[in-house]
């Protein structure tokens, strides 16, 4: 039975992928290395900053300089709040889907993005009263494709949408759906034990083909038949 509902947030809700791209070709430049675009959604594309700086480290062949990696995320961080001062467009259909949903199922968020991020976005886009719970950068040390922020994001919304003394059981991770973009997403998601709905509004269908369903954007979704495969 489906029972809550988890988003990734950029490349989801936000048409934030764009802008990260940049800012994260400009990070990578002030450390005099290069990312391509095919190189960023190939490689990069589910990673929180902390976890893309590390992968270029490594990629470089190049020990941690863990110092270094701070002051590079710390970098971003001040870009990006600046970019989306005015708030980020949402993709099609996207708020409308999230308002639909929040009246039958609790939801959360699991996102490699800061908190304060996409709480300030939520708030420019009317939404931030729709989720249970944010599972975060700042909430983890692993990037996706561990499954480390999904089982926060169910640990929070056991805390925040379920009630014990109301009779209400513990919610599984087999009772949530998971909305992703990114092949590493959908492996955090399985890993997890969370079925996932793939959305190809960041990378070709092709590459999410291992989610149970794949569609091109909300437009596309059948929610109905998805509930339904939950009840199999």
């Amino acid at each position: 039975m489906l029972r809550a509902i988890i988003f990734d947030f950029d490349g989801i809700i936000v048409n934030s992928e764009p802008l990260i791209l940049q800012l994260t070709q400009e990070m990578a430049a002030r450390q005099g290395w290069t990312i391509t675009e095919d190189m960023y959604y190939r490689d990069y594309l589910a990673l929180d900053d902390r976890g893309i700086v590390e992968h270029l480290y490594a990629s470089h062949g190049r020990p941690l300089d863990t110092a270094r990696r701070d002051e590079l995320v710390a970098w971003k961080a001040r870009a990006y709040w600046e970019a989306i001062r005015d708030g980020l467009p949402a993709f099609p259909g996207a708020v409308d889907f999230v308002r639909k949903v929040a009246g039958e199922f609790p939801l959360a968020i699991a996102s490699g993005s800061l908190r304060a991020e996409i709480e300030y976005l939520l708030k420019k886009l009317g939404l931030v009263d729709a989720f249970a719970a944010l599972a975060t950068a700042d909430d983890v040390t692993h990037s996706k494709p561990d499954p480390e922020v999904f089982l926060k994001a169910l640990a929070g919304l056991r805390l925040a949408a379920f009630n014990p003394c109301a009779g209400h059981t513990h919610l599984k991770a087999s009772e949530c759906l998971v909305i992703e973009d990114a092949p590493a997403g959908v492996e955090a998601a399985h890993a997890a034990g969370m079925k996932c709905l793939a959305l190809a509004q960041s990378r070709p269908r092709e590459e999410l083909r291992h989610a149970e369903w794949v569609c091109g954007n909300f437009a596309e979704v059948d929610f109905e038949k998805i509930r339904a495969e939950f009840l199999k």
